[in-house]
């Protein structure tokens, strides 16, 4: 997602700034509680889970925390659950998001995070274990292919990735998206993507990556994928 100003300035309804750093996403992270939602161009409404990533690591979760390998990097950490899930069982966590609400927050429960963007320089570059693109974070930057290759190169070789897909659904979209909750006040609007597993394992086979696992849990889905080849610099 690209860099843009740090401010946040309450216009006509709208907030320009950092997206998920404006209002309402940090109100609602700050309160733990919704609701909020992803509001399309043409009105269509997604509700974001807030309350379930406020708690803690569900059932699901844990699920995907089992399969992580060495150091976990969690890519757009959100309000931290994992990051401290994993932190408690003495494992090597670092969470990155742009929200300065979501890094407080999950610095507060005792995890490790930093106010970054996945597109900016991140420590041990080509050196993380696992990778996580969980609660739909495979649509940052509205790019799943740069998203995906930006990932290879900060995974050691070999490395894994899980993501989060769209459940039950061959969706595959790109979007520009605000977010909004109940009072209707939004904020800036950003690129988005959405993908359901079948177009995820399709994109990824195609970015050079491997599908070693997929499944389901409460609803929700996930694949499990591997680079075969190491992405480099140009």
């Amino acid at each position: 997602m690209a860099k843009v100003a740090e401010r946040s300035v309450r216009q006509g309804g709208s907030v320009e700034g950092r997206p998920w750093s404006a209002d309402p996403y940090s109100d609602a992270l700050r309160s733990g509680r919704g609701p909020l939602f992803l509001r399309r161009a043409d009105g269509w409404l997604l509700p974001l889970e807030v309350e379930r990533w406020c708690a803690d690591a569900d059932a699901a979760d844990l699920e995907v925390l089992r399969r992580c390998e060495g150091a976990v990097l969690d890519v757009g950490c959100g309000p931290g659950r994992l990051v401290a899930a994993l932190a408690g069982r003495g494992r090597r966590v670092l969470g990155i998001d742009v929200s300065e609400a979501a890094v407080a927050r999950t610095v507060a429960l005792g995890g490790q995070a930093l106010h970054r963007s996945v597109f900016e320089p991140l420590p041990a570059e080509g050196r993380w274990g696992t990778a996580l693109l969980i609660d739909g974070n495979v649509g940052i930057g509205g790019d799943p292919r740069a998203l995906l290759d930006r990932t290879a190169r900060l995974l050691a070789p070999g490395g894994l990735l899980i993501v989060e897909t769209v459940a039950g659904l061959d969706v595959d979209e790109q979007i520009h998206v605000r977010v909004t909750d109940a009072r209707g006040t939004v904020g800036t609007a950003f690129p988005w993507a959405r993908l359901g597993t079948p177009a995820l394992l399709r994109l990824g086979d195609r970015a050079g990556w491997r599908a070693v696992d997929q499944w389901s849990a409460d609803g929700r889905s996930f694949v499990a994928l591997r680079s075969r080849t190491v992405q480099r610099r140009t």
